[in-house]
């Protein structure tokens, strides 16, 4: 099966409803596998077992970042390809995002208050990431305001795109301004800074957090090509009635 097959909302039903058991599967065994072994990880010299927040945050905040570039590719193939899922990709992934933006928001501050003493500092990191929190809910905000399935899909397009802007702000915000938040330790010129004790269950849970994300977000595409399936079928009732 090739891409533009994958065009075809029935294949692509077909096809997640094979894939999605399994990819649940390999979710569900790499979390565990994580916690378990976050739990086993030592204990931090100046943090002690607080740093362990980290295998919860550092996966939530990048994929909080990673599923708006998601949307925002789904935003150029929904004004540039018109690709017939674009929208549903972007409209499907957003509550998503914002579920692991709000989770590394809470998981952030309650890290910050035993380091910094407080749960929350207007810094430009956090600032810039509650900023994405209040686009995701903007979009879904947006994607329920306008009837009109097409102009809804074409508005929140370029409200994505625009959003965009502030992925670099997050990631460079630690750079460009003296803030509180620490800067990068595993993806930074010269390596990562962690010891394989910390990074190893890391990378585990971030990629268990990724299958997580992929799992709901086919699961969440297939529940809204239905939905909109359903709305079709239901115009098409009434316009009969109707006439």
């Amino acid at each position: 099966m090739t891409l533009i097959d994958l065009a075809n909302p029935t294949k692509f039903l077909s096809l997640t409803a094979r894939v999605l058991p399994w990819l649940a599967g390999a979710t569900a065994i790499l979390l565990l596998v994580g916690l378990y072994q976050a739990a086993m990880a030592p204990d931090d010299y100046q943090q002690g077992a607080t740093v362990k927040i980290m295998f919860v945050h550092v996966p939530n905040a990048w994929l909080a970042m990673f599923v708006w570039g998601v949307m925002s590719l789904s935003a150029l193939g929904t004004l540039v390809w018109r690709h017939p899922l674009a929208d549903v990709a972007a409209k499907a992934a957003a509550p998503i995002g914002a579920a692991f933006t709000f989770l590394a928001l809470v998981t952030g501050s309650l890290w910050g208050r035993p380091m910094w003493g407080t749960y929350w500092e207007w810094d430009a990191r956090l600032t810039s990431v509650l900023i994405l929190f209040l686009m995701y809910l903007g979009l879904m905000a947006l994607w329920r305001a306008v009837d009109d399935p097409s102009r809804a899909a074409r508005a929140a397009a370029v409200l994505t795109l625009v959003g965009a802007i502030n992925l670099p702000i997050i990631k460079f915000s630690v750079d460009w301004w003296n803030t509180l938040h620490q800067p990068a330790a595993v993806l930074r010129m010269g390596g990562t800074s962690l010891d394989k004790a910390f990074l190893i269950p890391l990378l585990v849970m971030a990629v268990g957090f990724s299958l997580l994300f992929v799992t709901l977000h086919l699961a969440a595409m297939r529940n809204e090509i239905l939905r909109r399936r359903v709305r079709s079928l239901q115009m098409m009732q009434a316009s009969q009635q109707a006439a």
